[in-house]
């Protein structure tokens, strides 16, 4: 039999666990949507060396596991800070010493990365007949990948982004590796001080099951949504 009679007990610590993830997954989908698109016109650009360096950036972030790169920002940078004692004094020191934004800091790099690669491909799906009718009606080409390439880019690109959301999600449970209270984490302190092993990762899959459905149902009202935006945009 399944117990679950320490649900009550510790349902302020899954609370926390839980407001935890959806901050971690808010605030890395944001930046990291912003570093992505930077990335994905980069990835685009006439200038070489900015295509270049786009291009190393993606490889390196999407070459590495992320795990790694979170036990590199949180051990490596976290303790290079640490000797600072004017970065201790500064009100810096009291973010740049909690793991929360260091775990932020390597999902925000994961998604520039490997969304800015899926933006670079939505952006190369346009139909360049789209953007030469724009450019024919007198818009300049930053009116032109305000209004027309980059919101038809999304929406070509957004069953795709429903899945890179939905694995973000899933990558914010490597929060726990470094002491960040987390969904999972709250999961493994209740495992660890009741000795019940698999009723909190019961618990654990189902709320993150329900934040998936969740994710793909948004994504999907702003699907039947952006079409007539970008209708609109063109009128």
């Amino acid at each position: 039999m399944l117990n679950f009679e320490w649900v009550l007990e510790y349902s302020e610590l899954f609370i926390e666990g839980i407001s935890v993830t959806i901050q971690l997954l808010l605030i890395s989908a944001f930046f990291g949507f912003l570093l992505a698109a930077a990335v994905g016109f980069a990835r685009l650009s006439k200038i070489k060396w900015i295509a270049w360096t786009a291009l190393c950036f993606t490889q390196l972030i999407r070459g590495t596991p992320l795990l790694v790169q979170i036990f590199i920002l949180y051990y490596g940078l976290g303790s290079w800070f640490s000797e600072w004692p004017l970065l201790q004094e500064s009100w810096m020191w009291q973010y740049l010493r909690e793991g929360f934004w260091y775990i932020a800091l390597a999902l925000i790099l994961s998604v520039g990365a490997y969304v800015g690669e899926v933006i670079r491909s939505g952006l190369k799906a346009v139909p360049k007949g789209e953007l030469e009718a724009a450019r024919a009606l007198g818009m300049s080409k930053l009116i032109v990948m305000r209004r027309i390439w980059f919101p038809r880019a999304i929406h070509l690109m957004l069953p795709t982004l429903a899945g890179e959301t939905v694995l973000l999600l899933k990558s914010t449970a490597l929060a726990s590796t470094v002491a960040v209270t987390d969904l999972l984490g709250s999961a493994n302190f209740v495992r660890a001080q009741t000795l019940i092993t698999y009723e909190p990762l019961i618990m654990v899959a189902f709320v993150y099951m329900v934040m998936a459905w969740i994710i793909e149902k948004l994504f999907s009202m702003l699907e039947k949504k952006v079409p007539n935006r970008t209708q609109a945009s063109m009128s």
